[in-house]
């Protein structure tokens, strides 16, 4: 995209985040990728309300004398570090949304009341700064390994994506869901997630005492006995007649595939193809985090750390017996 083009897109996603109270006055900033080694950034002490093509400037990331230039923004080390380590990040989003501040400034997580919620956004990684400017930029990105959107207390909010619209997306998104959280409480005074009640059955049970490697036979009939055994999911794959294919991808060279045959909720048989009506894949790293319980696959196929093929309407219809699978992966340890 040429220069001009995404300068023009900076200036109206600042007016539609100012004309939504998303940011006030000169607070925050945005900044997209032109290259590898080159973004464009909102200038400091500017309004994103009210910019000029002349408020958004162009930064060579390989430059250290980018710390010297007046009109930098304090939050460039953030931006940088986004970059740097996220290749297929193109957006960054910074700003400070006045429900979701006021909401975190008294709670530490959010409390999903909506299937939406818990579909888009997931756990919502919340992070402590120092002071007024995020200075621990290690800390946020590495919340956005498993979240394209992470909140400041006492700040605002961090939300990348390829393009802005994703990460204005889970911006809106996270500002309704503490409204509708806070609107909840005025019903009653401490709402209870009905999701996890929902949801959290025999995770008390003890974990595997073995320890696999990710992803080999081993593993994976580890897998495939927990959730055979599992009542919740016989029960909920009955219910909602969990048949499919549901094929598993690690990319990398060469792939590893997994597909799994559910009939009513147990897995009837594994093969090594994915002609299936649901493939779900992602870099071993992505899968890594599934595995280990810090990434809901759900989250990650919405927000794009994982790749669906086949329509997500019709794989969410079972929800919660899926739901119910992704949390018995973390039962079976691995290296």
């Amino acid at each position: 995209m040429e220069e001009k083009t995404l300068k023009e897109e900076i200036i109206a996603l600042g007016k539609k985040l100012y004309d939504l109270r998303l940011v006030v006055a000169r607070g925050g900033n945005l900044s997209s990728r032109i290259d590898n080694d080159t973004i464009l950034i909102t200038a400091t002490s500017t309004s994103l309300g009210h910019l000029k093509k002349e408020d958004i400037i162009r930064v060579d990331l390989t430059q250290q004398a980018n710390k010297q230039s007046k009109r930098l923004s304090s939050e460039f080390p953030l931006h940088r570090r986004i970059y740097k380590n996220f290749n297929r990040v193109n957006r960054v989003i910074h700003c400070h949304p006045a429900l979701t501040n006021a909401y975190f400034s008294v709670y530490n997580d959010l409390k999903t009341l909506t299937f939406e919620t818990k579909i888009s956004l997931g756990n919502v990684p919340v992070v402590k700064q120092p002071s007024p400017t995020i200075t621990d930029t290690q800390t946020v990105t590495d919340c956005l390994k498993t979240s394209n959107i992470v909140v400041i207390k006492n700040h605002g909010v961090v939300a990348v994506g390829e393009e802005f619209t994703g990460a204005f997306y889970l911006i809106e998104s996270l500002e309704e869901a503490v409204r509708t959280a806070g609107v909840a409480r005025l019903f009653k005074k401490e709402s209870l997630n009905s999701f996890e009640q929902e949801l959290k059955h025999a995770l008390s049970k003890p974990r595997s005492k073995s320890i696999y490697e990710m992803f080999s036979s081993e593993h994976i009939e580890a897998v495939v006995d927990l959730v055979n055994k599992d009542e919740f999911i016989a029960q909920k794959g009955a219910e909602f007649d969990l048949t499919v294919d549901l094929a598993l991808k690690v990319q990398g060279e060469p792939d590893v595939v997994y597909k799994f045959r559910f009939e009513e909720g147990k897995i009837s048989k594994v093969e090594h193809d994915d002609n299936a009506s649901f493939v779900i894949s992602a870099p071993g790293e992505v899968w890594r985090q599934v595995f280990l319980g810090k990434l809901d696959p759900f989250v990650a196929t919405t927000q794009g750390k994982m790749k669906l093929k086949g329509e997500f309407g019709k794989l969410s219809r079972w929800y919660v017996p899926l739901n119910r699978l992704f949390e018995l992966f973390k039962q079976v340890e691995i290296q």
